[in-house]
């Protein structure tokens, strides 16, 4: 097998990894340079496909303050969002936004050049910056992508994942067995700082505005090696997505910005209904407004709602979100004219790899950052545009953290660590899974009983139909090819989901049980280990 090393190894290249090590190469000296693997083309991520914005609590913004961003992240995440991490990432957005702009990412303007702000829901004023007017996570992450390109201290892998975390005798992570999908050859990269920035985990439900690559390979990767993970159960379902079929699986996304310039949402009588579920009707928190729209659409026997935007100033409407009104025009609809038929879809995890905002996690010589890091600032229920704020801010904050640290290789290898190579030397015997078969079961499980609406019959059923998955799976470790080990990642994913919504016995954020619609007076964090 081949072998390198590296000083930095960052696996994931949304805005997370991709930031990570432009500041990383920037600030430190690597004798052994930087390398970046991502399981596609460089860029692709989640955070490509965001839409309406990064919160911004900057001094172009002088009517803003952090207090009252932390008060609406807090409201938002029903009592589960660490006070002080969201102070920090709230106080640290102005340094590291004016930042991201100096790196050349390109926020909108207006005439006179002044950066323009927008609302969202849950949010007390106009703080979220955008960019191309809807496509604000591809402005992010082209700029960075090409930055990245041009830095010639990191090294880019494409089209190849990390399959297994290498961890020492003295419980130290020492680099991953990655695997090429073009050559489909394993290899083994040795660092001292590895850094997991693979985003999230939507791929498991069988509707979801997440890219093919949104496995939660990084949070299945940590939990085997013995990280704590934190949260899982709290996946955030994102009210509005493109319905135009029951059979549109990856369902393209209708930004929350589109709510927060006016549009309503509609039944199929085309009358308003939000207001029947929360005072702030279409400005609710996300879980609010999924819910509300689930259970109109069970009220009215439909698979969709509308969200009618046409009552937006057209001029308006069609310049600040270019992207949603052509794809909408792809598939017969104009936003001008005619409402859009939404859904709910699985769209971000709350959970994920409990680490601090510098990105430590339980393991030394391992980091997580971006949505596969589980900091505290979330909660229950991500308030919107957030995402991208905590993904930069926590590359930022780990670039510092790891600028103060030894990042020499030690030449020895562990013993334990060549036996675990030594698994990846041999070939398997055997044939191919139907991978995406085995994803479809599972998607269609995670949906129907550990979705939206969650009981303990369900979530009980999901668990066994998980297990016999598990048991007839029986790649434990090498597989033969991608997606086999995206499916081995998202039975490990689908099964701490199911754990986690199983022991939470209220309802909180977007954890809903309806046969435990309370929630506690105490606010607790769940957390879930690998033993052995």
């Amino acid at each position: 097998m081949k072998y390198s090393e590296y000083s930095v190894v960052v696996i994931g290249s949304g805005a997370a990894g991709l930031y990570a090590a432009l500041k990383i190469s920037q600030q430190i000296k690597l004798p052994e340079g930087l390398l970046l693997i991502t399981k596609a083309e460089l860029g692709e991520s989640n955070s490509r496909y965001a839409q309406g914005g990064i919160v911004g609590v900057i001094h172009q913004n002088p009517d803003d303050k952090v207090s009252l961003h932390v008060e609406d992240t807090l409201k938002a995440g029903a009592g589960l969002s660490e006070e002080k991490t969201t102070e920090y990432i709230s106080a640290a957005s102005d340094e590291v936004l004016n930042d991201l702009i100096n790196n050349g990412v390109p926020f909108d303007r207006d005439t006179q050049g002044n950066l323009t702000f927008t609302l969202e829901a849950a949010h007390s004023m106009k703080r979220i910056l955008h960019s191309g007017g809807d496509a604000t996570g591809k402005g992010i992450t082209d700029a960075l992508s090409a930055a990245v390109r041009k830095d010639e201290n990191i090294h880019v892998m494409e089209n190849s994942m990390a399959v297994e975390l290498l961890i020492n005798s003295e419980k130290v992570c020492k680099g991953a067995i990655v695997y090429n999908e073009l050559t489909n050859e394993h290899e083994v990269v040795y660092t001292s700082a590895l850094i997991l920035a693979t985003g999230g985990v939507g791929q498991v439900y069988k509707y979801t505005t997440n890219p093919d690559g949104a496995t939660g390979d990084g949070i299945a990767l940590a939990y085997e090696a013995g990280a704590t993970i934190q949260d899982m159960e709290f996946i955030q379902f994102h009210p509005t997505a493109l319905a135009i079929s029951p059979d549109s699986k990856n369902r393209f996304l209708i930004s929350e910005a589109v709510r927060g310039e006016g549009a309503k949402l509609i039944n199929k009588n085309g009358e308003e209904f939000m207001s029947r579920y929360s005072d702030k009707r279409e400005l609710a928190p996300r879980d609010v407004v999924t819910r509300a729209i689930y259970s109109q659409m069970n009220i009215d026997h439909t698979p969709n709602v509308f969200l009618n935007a046409s009552i937006i100033d057209q001029t308006k409407l069609l310049k600040r979100f270019p992207t949603i009104s052509g794809r909408c025009k792809e598939n017969g609809i104009d936003i001008t004219q005619k409402p859009i038929p939404v859904a709910p879809a699985a769209h971000y995890t709350m959970g994920g790899i409990k680490a601090g905002v510098d990105g430590k996690t339980s393991i030394k010589g391992l980091y997580a950052i971006g949505e596969t890091a589980s900091t505290g600032l979330h909660g229950a229920n991500r308030l919107a545009s957030n995402s991208l704020l905590e993904c930069v801010v926590c590359a930022y904050e780990l670039a510092d953290y790891l600028s103060f640290s030894n990042l020499e290789i030690p030449k020895k290898i562990d013993e334990g660590i060549k036996k675990m190579i030594d698994v990846y030397s041999h070939s398997l015997s055997g044939k191919e899974y139907d991978y995406n078969e085995l994803k479809s079961r599972l998607k269609d499980i995670m949906w129907n009983n550990v979705g939206i609406i969650r009981t303990e019959e369900g979530l009980k059923t999901a668990q066994k139909e998980v297990e016999k998955l598990q048991k007839d799976f029986k790649r434990r470790r090498k597989c033969l090819n991608q997606g086999e080990y995206e499916y081995r990642n998202m039975l490990t994913v689908a099964s701490l989901i199911i754990k986690g919504a199983l022991e939470r016995k209220e309802s909180r954020g977007a954890h809903c049980r309806s046969d435990y619609k309370q929630t506690d007076s105490l606010a607790r964090h769940s957390e879930l280990c690998r033993v052995g």
